[in-house]
């Protein structure tokens, strides 16, 4: 059976339109025919979306029962049992109510594509994971319903749902969205032109790369190369020279002329693994790179021009960034460089080629390593001035031998020195046998003449060979020493990077590697200090640089404290101490400095990432308080203004009932603002840890009673089961007081018509508990914690019913005297409140005894 397609509707924000669309599209489905149904659609009472239902086969969704309350899902054994062609399924990211066969509607989805059933659905872009932090960074607001991006990623269809936020705003305020008691706050808090904005970027972005990941894989599909210039793409070619930093510094500039253009460094490497690119200056140009915005890869290939072209041509680049070649002019004689060649093979793909102040200088590369020790060399060189004479001796000793045979013996002794000796005592060894062989062996004899054309072959081809010969034994002895010299290095480099990862800080653990792999004594990293800077003068002072970072016994101070100093930057060295390193050893080790400098801006960013992270929450805080007590503050002062308007009113005229009532409209909003101000005030004093307390005995049946008289008429209903015999708590009064006023009262709010909230106490363990329990729809247990969260109420989807400080503040001040407060499972449904004090010292009636 082919699994169903799915379609999904993406939208920047509520109000733009998505479920609407959908249903456009679904009726327009059902009027050519196609057997559509409407598995679930939320309308969210907006009646221009209720009226686009009309008449589509609505499947009854499933009645469900959670803690006490009822609520509906989708019915997803019936959608599948009527097996449509299209089903339509509102809110992708919904959390199903628990008991449901799925925790999330997308894995119901999921279920109906396989059985073969398409699906239209919608999505918003802050419930997709990827971009959740960043959403709640924007606007302040956790989204607490995600979906993986893969589920969006695999959909067949994506269409974008936008509206430009002056234009939602516009439907907002014609309420269009939300009721009208919500279009205020809304439009003042999450609804608001900037953050509208950046939601719409955001959906507009994360939907162009899946457009994007769609292209290439059409391209990959079909099997095309050329390169297709739908978003500019910049490749810079890094070779690990000087001149990188330039090439990198212009292919940025070269993108940012064009709006989301993509950087991408690359560097070819040697196919074989061997001589490379310094790996200090490629670590650095990496660092340049990631900064700057861009990417950085490497391949392999041996020809540096097709590899280039084939990265370029398989990223869908459309400008390429080469620096000017380094090789001097009579080497550009005899081969073209890669800029010219690639720039010849770049077909449509535009090439920058970029001077720079080592174009035409000429590689200057670094001294070659012998291929063989020094040992060796000396062994070959004695081999062929004691070795070859003494063959001379031997064979004028066998006069019965040709030349042929001579030739033959002499060219083994050559091929035995060049294993031994390697090129240059293989070479003595060559021209010394041929002047031997011509002396003693070819007529005229003890004479350099040589008589016969034959014989003057022979010789020449002796000579040929065992040049040859010597060149070749000397290469390999190189590559081999070579490629044992980069495995080595690997090896290293692999070693160090496992350690950083294993490490809980990585510079430690970085600069402990290096040190145990050099068999060094210290290893530090030094930071000229900010009074130095740009003072080379002063560098030489000792006072002028700080350790910042060190491992090992007395590490160096300054960069002359030590054997080997290895600059990263200006401002940056690392300091080796306990033994000079070979010159072979230098370039893996400023690779690792370079990435020390790395881990060391790394551990800076994390700590001013740790410093800043206090201040980011208090930001939010500020930002959540502005957001709520707006609203709650705006209720009770509009009540309180429109009683007291009323009141003054020359143009009406109360009854004395009618003015008691606005007395006691004015007089309730009054308190709940004194309450919400209060509560305020204490919410800052407990966080700035300044909060008076005034700990004394209190008893329990004595502090309920006074906070349900602080509640007013609704608390009446509340049952209370106080023991007579209860030990008094250790407690403040006034504070006591506001914590259960805050706490039934929230009791109160959730608890269902005919089912008040009950308070019962007990004492236990030195401790007296009072249980606040309620019959309300109660909440999960992994979300408990989150209802002591200031400025958030459970279960909303916006932050505008109100402040949620109540429940915050009293575990503050329940914690502020002592105690504590945690919610535990109502048996039969609903939520318990457990407040525990510390019981008051209990004093003895008897005397003492003797």
């Amino acid at each position: 059976m082919p699994r169903g397609e799915l379609r999904i509707y993406l939208g920047a924000a509520p109000g733009v339109g998505k479920t609407y669309a959908m249903l456009e599209e679904a009726r327009r489905r059902a009027a050519r025919g196609t057997d559509v149904v409407i598995g679930f659609v939320e309308t969210h009472g907006r009646q221009h979306t209720a009226a686009m239902l009309g008449d589509l086969e609505q499947v009854p969704r499933r009645t469900m029962n959670y803690r006490g309350a009822e609520f509906t899902e989708m019915d997803l054994d019936a959608v599948l049992a009527r097996r449509p062609e299209i089903a339509v399924v509102d809110e992708l990211a919904h959390t199903n109510v628990p008991g449901s066969r799925h925790d999330k509607r997308w894995q119901d989805v999921q279920e109906l594509l396989d059985a073969g059933i398409d699906v239209l659905s919608t999505v918003n872009v802050q419930h997709l994971e990827s971009v959740n932090d960043v959403v709640a960074q924007i606007t302040g607001t956790v989204q607490r319903e995600t979906l993986p991006d893969e589920i969006v990623r695999a959909a067949e269809q994506v269409e974008l749902v936008d509206m430009t936020p002056e234009a939602l705003r516009r439907r907002m305020a014609h309420g269009n969205i939300y009721r009208p008691d919500k279009i205020d706050a809304a439009l003042g808090n999450y609804f608001r032109v900037g953050n509208l904005t950046a939601l719409r970027e955001l959906a507009l972005l994360w939907l162009a790369d899946k457009v994007d990941e769609q292209l290439d894989r059409y391209r990959s599909q079909q099997g095309i190369e050329t390169t297709w210039e739908a978003r500019e793409r910049v490749v810079v070619a890094l070779t690990g020279g000087p001149e990188g930093e330039t090439l990198i510094r212009r292919a940025a500039r070269v993108a940012a002329r064009s709006k989301g253009a993509d950087l991408l460094a690359v560097h070819v490497g040697r196919s074989d693994g061997l001589a490379g690119a310094d790996p200090a200056q490629l670590a650095r140009q990496r660092v340049l790179v990631e900064s700057l915005g861009g990417t950085y890869h490497q391949v392999l290939g041996a020809d540096v021009p097709a590899a280039l072209l084939d990265f370029a041509r398989g990223v869908n680049a459309t400008q390429l960034v080469l620096g000017a070649s380094r090789r001097g002019r009579f080497a550009q004689l005899f081969a073209r460089g890669v800029g010219v060649t690639t720039t010849a093979l770049s077909g449509s793909i535009d090439v920058h080629l970029v001077t720079h102040t080592e174009a035409g200088r000429g590689r200057r590369a670094g001294a070659v390593p012998a291929a063989l020790s020094r040992r060796r060399r000396l062994l070959g060189f004695a081999l062929a001035v004691l070795g070859v004479p003494a063959l001379t001796l031997l064979l004028r000793s066998l006069p019965d031998l040709t030349l042929t045979n001579d030739i033959l013996l002499f060219l083994v002794a050559v091929v035995a020195v060049a294993l031994v000796g390697g090129l240059w005592p293989a070479l003595v060894a060559a021209l010394g046998g041929s002047l031997l062989l011509n002396w003693f062996f070819t007529p005229p004899y003890r004479t350099l003449t040589i008589a016969e054309a034959d014989n003057l072959l022979a010789l020449a081809v002796f000579v040929g060979v065992a040049l040859a010969v010597s060149w070749i034994v000397d290469v390999a002895a190189r590559r081999t020493r070579e490629a044992a010299r980069a495995a080595a290095d690997a090896h290293t480099l692999a070693a160090v990077a496992g350690g950083v990862l294993r490490g809980e800080r990585p510079l430690p653990a970085l600069l402990d590697q290096l040190r145990e792999t050099f068999g060094l004594r210290a290893v530090s990293v030094l930071e000229l200090a900010e009074e130095a800077g740009g003072r080379p003068d002063r560098a030489r002072e000792e006072h002028a640089w700080c350790v910042v970072a060190s491992v090992g016994e007395r590490p160096a101070c300054t960069p002359d404290g030590g054997e080997t100093a290895v600059p990263v930057d200006e401002r940056i060295t690392v300091v080796l101490s306990g033994r000079r390193l070979e010159a072979a050893d230098r370039r893996i080790v400023e690779a690792f400095a370079a990435q020390a400098a790395v881990a060391l801006r790394q551990e800076r960013l994390a700590e001013e990432a740790a410093t800043a992270r206090p201040l980011a929450a208090a930001d939010r805080m500020r930002t959540a308080l502005l957001a709520a007590v707006s609203h709650d503050l705006r209720t009770p002062l509009a009540s309180a203004k429109a009683a007291v308007t009323s009141l003054r009113s020359p143009d009406i005229e109360f009854d004395e009932q009618d003015r008691a009532e606005l007395l006691e409209t004015a007089e309730e909003s009054l308190d709940r603002l004194a309450r919400l101000v209060g509560n305020l005030l204490d919410m800052s004093r407990l966080q700035a840890g300044v909060l008076g307390i005034t700990a004394t005995a209190i008893g329990l049946e004595d502090a309920v009673p006074r906070a349900l008289d602080e509640l007013g008429p609704p608390a009446a209903a509340v049952v209370t089961d106080i023991p007579a015999d209860l030990p008094a708590a250790t407690a403040d009064p006034g504070l006591l007081e506001r914590v259960l006023v805050n706490v039934i009262a929230n009791a109160l709010r959730y608890s269902p018509s005919g089912q008040p909230p009950t308070v019962t106490a007990s004492a236990h363990a030195g401790q007296v508990e009072l249980r606040i329990i309620d019959r309300g729809p109660g909440i999960p247990e992994d979300q408990w914690e989150y209802v002591f969260l200031p400025f958030q109420r459970l279960g909303d989807r916006d932050n505008q019913t109100g402040v949620g400080l109540g429940l915050a503040l009293s575990r503050g001040l329940a914690e502020a005297m002592g105690g504590s407060i945690s919610p535990e499972t109502t048996p039969g449904g609903g939520l318990t409140m457990v407040l525990r004090l510390p019981a008051a010292a209990q004093t003895s009636s008897e005397g003492p005894q003797e």
